[in-house]
């Protein structure tokens, strides 16, 4: 597994992601090795529940600088990936989240002559609308790339699935559907709703819970919107938001403008403990994004025993069947939103009948037992027709022409943009066979 994020590196959903995916396949009697970047008082090596993690030092990401942090991190992956190779590590198939490792990913594959699988969480074109600048169409052009290596692409809903075939063009039958998925007993236990409510919300108040990054995509301003048409009739109605991210001000200041600042509690971080408290304590957990690949902590609220309200659209409107095991409301329009956090403070009765079903959901179909084997499939299905193909066959170079030389980790090189895509340049001409592969897979 290739991944720029694993516990306790945790920005996005990749994170928990990888490490559930890995410890089920580990659990299911197979040898799981991630990859990945460093983490603060983390170990360089550690084992955590029989998967084998090793963090890779690449110094510290500056926004200015993002991109040079990335390829830092690739070159330390690869580095890693081959002294474990030199170790006399063996892997059947590569594994890579997102485009982060796509550098890495692609190399060992040709290198290697292994098989490369990827995840593609989210694409730049989604969470922007569209394509801004030349960041974000260099990063779409990486997920265009990291698609094209791929034997085989995952994605976690049939929306991604269309996301994908239309932005990057790929066919259909290299897309496999597989879900994200949730371990329900871990949001089942930790405090009490009486325990956490002293510090969030007076005894009278009814509790809306969202938590989740602050970023423009997951729709908080229509959330703030939306809380002063519940106010006008449900005047004892509060608002709690936790999380961190680059929208946090901006909606601070929007809860100002609108004069509802004293309804909203903005928690920052949390721990798990205190999340489930909280999703104990609310009367629902809304989530109104404007764009989502899967929405996983629908999932999670879902298993919590908590009403959900999300958004219809992406991903995550395939979770969840309005009032069935949630509800839904169109996406973008407060007055919509409004209308579903009324119904469900109105009609109590209904919400037990809503909560059954969502936890019998959760167990049923986003079971990360489950979730393994059907990745296993789309591994076993790779790695047979590769071992069937010309490709895999024979390599481009001998096997010796692969390793880095002796003593040298790094190789002195910029990343250049060309017509043709992404090529080293070097001022070497006694490269390793990384770096210098020639035949029909060259860049």
């Amino acid at each position: 597994m290739i991944s720029w994020e694993f516990p306790p590196r945790s920005v996005g959903g990749i994170a928990r992601h990888v490490q559930d995916l890995s410890e089920a396949l580990v659990r299911g009697g197979h040898d799981v090795t991630v990859i990945t970047a460093d983490a603060p008082e983390s170990p360089e090596f550690e084992n955590v529940h029989g998967v084998k993690v090793w963090r890779n030092y690449a110094g510290t990401p500056q926004a200015r600088d993002f991109l040079t942090w990335v390829m830092q991190l690739n070159f330390a992956m690869l580095q890693r990936a081959y002294q474990l190779r030199e170790s006399g590590e063996r892997y059947d198939v590569i594994h890579v989240h997102d485009w982060l490792g796509a550098y890495t990913g692609k190399v060992l594959k040709h290198a290697w002559r292994q098989p490369l699988v990827s995840t593609i969480h989210a694409t730049e074109w989604g969470r922007n609308n569209g394509l801004h600048n030349d960041l974000q169409r260099y990063i779409s052009d990486v997920e265009w790339w990291l698609a094209y290596e791929s034997w085989q692409v995952i994605c976690c809903s049939q929306y991604m699935r269309s996301e994908l075939m239309e932005v990057f063009q790929i066919p259909g039958d290299k897309i496999s559907i597989i879900p994200n998925g949730v371990y329900p007993e871990a949001f089942q236990n930790g405090p009490a709703a009486e325990e956490v409510r002293w510090r969030f919300a007076a005894p009278d108040e009814k509790v809306i819970f969202h938590v989740g990054r602050l970023v423009r995509e997951k729709g908080l301003d229509v959330l703030i919107d939306a809380l002063p048409y519940v106010l006008s009739q449900r005047s004892n109605t509060k608002l709690i938001i936790a999380g961190k991210g680059p929208h946090a001000e901006s909606l601070a200041k929007h809860a100002r403008a609108a004069g509802i600042e004293n309804r909203i509690y903005f928690t920052g971080y949390i721990d798990d403990a205190t999340r489930n408290g909280l999703y104990r304590l609310a009367d629902m957990a809304v989530f109104p994004s404007l764009y989502e690949p899967f929405g996983i902590v629908a999932l999670e609220g879902m298993a919590a025993g908590t009403p959900v309200i999300v958004s219809d659209c992406g991903g995550i409107s395939e979770v969840v069947q309005h009032r069935v095991n949630g509800f839904k409301f169109a996406t973008g329009d407060p007055k919509s939103l409004a209308t579903q956090i009324l119904y469900v403070l109105d009609h109590p009765e209904e919400m037990e009948q809503i909560r059954m079903n969502a936890q019998q959901t959760v167990m049923t179909e986003y079971d990360w037992d489950n979730i393994a084997e059907t990745t296993l499939q789309t591994y076993g299905l790779i790695i047979d027709e590769a071992a069937e193909s010309h490709w895999s066959q024979k390599s481009t170079l001998d096997e010796e022409d692969y390793l880095p030389y002796e003593g040298h980790g790094f190789i002195t090189s910029h990343l250049r943009y060309g017509e043709v895509g992404p090529y080293w340049e070097t001022g070497s001409e006694e490269l390793p066979g990384v770096l210098q592969q020639r035949g029909p897979n060259a860049q």
